[in-house]
């Protein structure tokens, strides 16, 4: 779960089996060679603390479930658990069933649909038997035997028909729940009572349970990330009457019938509460989707078709494609109208470095209009003013729009160097660029356009590179070094990092401003950036002022570029600078003591603060 500075061998010889040979002959034919390594090393990296040590230090005692049995809550909530039974392995479906009924809270009921008794007449038996024989144990189990088999949505639908709890939770039928599962999802049900929507995190168990691995921790709700990914996925409970009045799950979308039905229940959700412990267990076998991507192809598909579908309800013209990585998925944005961009590149001295960046713009830039606006500040060597000259008569040569303005301020104020020049601005999109970033995807303008002119949408950040092609920013996590830092720094490029989050669009807390888009009108109603920080996060204040009045943040890993990082600035080494960095820390501390303490929803309190690789918190 961190960056791979080498694989576990010894992980990798464990899992050595004829299966998982095949499997990863089926993955090299796929990714290719190279991209099945790093498929590899991500898989095998060593991920500093053993999730399976961490587990076991985190899943709830003996002690802890005793209380949580004791508990009286003054107005229990009942849990209708949905399971579709499909000739269900014997051993599998009592593990299913143990783990309902070893459950910590009595307030539920376990509603089994069985399209699999049609099938066969011998295994109609056995299963039959099995369950016959666990609805003698407990009356909380109710059993239907299907008429016929409709498929997984059509038969879930069957048991949301018997379903007499407030809430409906899905469980498949060969995975597994915490016992704290449910006491868990009625604790936050009376914490929220206007929840129509909980998930949990997860993780995934193989067939004998002897290990737990991949553990999911996932962020609040993230539309962008659910569009990229159906991230959500285990655990999931759903206000009863919300799932009814969606008509329960579409089988138009069998293999991707969650996915669907997130998205339409997530739609209409007044609130949607995400509960941030592994609280059901994925199973892995050879048959399953979960240890092989690749035999229900159909699936992917079919998740295609609920992203274009939910698109399409909230009124977005996209183009959604797969990706290489099956059941992830990538959202093109058309562009509302043809808009002006106004590009603000703040410079001080290195002519080099504009010329490299103001040239990479013009040169691989295939949006037609914008202007640059250079935002000249104190700078010292003639040759520096003697390039402004040359480049406003190659622009105007060329019939390119560059302005270079003089800054009339003293010393080094980043948000005032950008707020005097988006005070100068044209454009209706501003993208706040350092002098020392260069362009690599020529529609990168139009890319950003596209998820930027979204109604509700306010800021998005570009994925940046070190010029060794490794991640410079991937996005930026609140709380992460004391206040705020980038994730995946040092990630290879052709690496996806944790759960494939360094190279999916999705909704976070703050993104750099060495490469920003922010619509003008937002930037203007939020004040701009906040001059008392003068060097250190004012993009990240901007971003979660931003985030405050009700705009989303994006994350966008299709608009790259290289970062020379500081390279005009220098390093923070002299006493002054120390101590300016330090009230900027003390002013963000002050300023958003909240997210700080509460932690950042687009993270998870599991994963460490101390390192940027989505590593695991003691």
């Amino acid at each position: 779960m961190k960056k791979a500075t080498g694989m576990n061998w010894r992980s990798i010889l464990k899992n050595i089996s004829p299966y998982n040979l095949k499997k990863a002959y089926l993955y090299m034919r796929h990714f290719g060679l190279s991209g099945f390594f790093e498929k590899l090393t991500d898989r095998f990296a060593d991920a500093g603390i053993p999730y399976g040590e961490w587990r076991k230090e985190h899943a709830a005692t003996a002690e802890e479930l005793q209380r949580q049995a004791k508990t009286v809550f003054a107005d229990p909530v009942r849990f209708s658990i949905l399971v579709p039974l499909y000739q269900t392995p014997e051993q599998f479906l009592r593990r299913m069933l143990d783990s309902v009924l070893e459950q910590s809270y009595g307030g539920w009921e376990l509603v089994l649909a069985d399209a699999s008794p049609l099938l066969s007449g011998e295994e109609k038996t056995a299963l039959s038997d099995v369950v016959r024989g666990y609805q003698q144990r407990d009356a909380r189990i109710r059993y239907r035997i299907l008429e016929k088999n409709g498929g997984i949505s059509e038969n879930t639908n069957r048991a949301l028909e018997m379903a007499e709890g407030a809430y409906v939770c899905f469980l498949d039928h060969d995975d597994l729940l915490e016992p704290d599962a449910l006491f868990e999802l009625a604790k936050a049900v009376r914490e929220h009572p206007d929840a129509d929507l909980l998930y949990t995190d997860e993780d995934k168990t193989n067939a004998d349970e002897s290990e737990f691995f991949q553990p999911h921790f996932k962020p609040d709700l993230n539309p962008d990330l659910l569009c990229a990914n159906n991230y959500i996925c285990h655990f999931l409970a759903v206000r009863t009457s919300l799932a009814r009045e969606l008509g329960g799950l579409d089988p138009a979308f069998d293999g991707a019938q969650d996915h669907d039905f997130i998205f339409r229940a997530s739609e209409r959700a007044q609130s949607v509460v995400h509960i941030p412990r592994v609280l059901y267990h994925w199973r892995v076998h050879a048959s399953s989707t979960a240890d092989n991507p690749f035999s229900k192809e159909y699936a992917f598909e079919a998740g295609k078709r609920a992203v274009e579908a939910h698109l399409a309800r909230c009124g977005e013209r996209a183009q959604v494609s797969r990706l290489k990585d099956a059941g992830f998925y990538r959202v093109r944005y058309e562009i509302r109208e043809k808009p002006m961009v106004s590009v603000i590149i703040p410079n001080k001295d290195h002519p080099e470095l504009l010329a490299a960046c103001v040239g990479s713009i013009w040169q691989k830039t295939s949006y037609a209009d914008y202007e640059i606006l250079v935002v000249e500040n104190n700078s010292e060597d003639a040759a520096t003013f003697r390039y402004y000259e040359e480049l406003e008569k190659q622009a105007s040569g060329q019939g390119r729009r560059l302005k270079v303005l003089r800054w009339p301020g003293r010393g080094f104020c980043y948000p005032a160097i950008n707020n005097f020049g988006a005070a100068a601005a044209a454009g209706e999109y501003l993208i706040l660029l350092n002098n020392d970033v260069t362009v690599i995807s020529n529609d990168w303008m139009e890319e950003m356009l596209g998820v930027c002119s979204r109604p509700g949408t306010g800021i998005v950040g570009a994925r940046l590179y070190y010029p060794d092609d490794t991640i410079q920013h991937a996005g930026i996590i609140v709380g992460i070094g004391g206040v705020a830092g980038n994730v995946f720094v040092g990630l290879k490029r052709q690496q996806s990092g944790y759960m494939h989050k360094a190279a999916l669009m999705q909704d976070l807390s703050a993104v750099t401003a060495a490469c920003m888009m922010v619509k003008k009108s937002v930037y203007e109603e939020l004040g701009g950036m906040e001059e008392r920080l003068s060097v250190a996060f004012n993009d990240v204040d901007l971003c979660l002022r931003a985030r405050e009045a009700g705009f989303l943040v994006v994350y966008d890993p299709y608009v790259e570029m290289y970062h020379h990082e500081s390279s005009s600035r220098g390093a923070e080494d002299d006493e002054k600078k120390i101590r300016r960095f330090q009230k900027e820390i003390e002013f963000m501390r002050t300023r958003w003591i909240n997210i700080l303490k509460d932690g950042d929803p687009y993270y998870n309190p599991n994963l460490s603060l101390k390192t940027w690789h989505y590593e695991l918190r003691r």
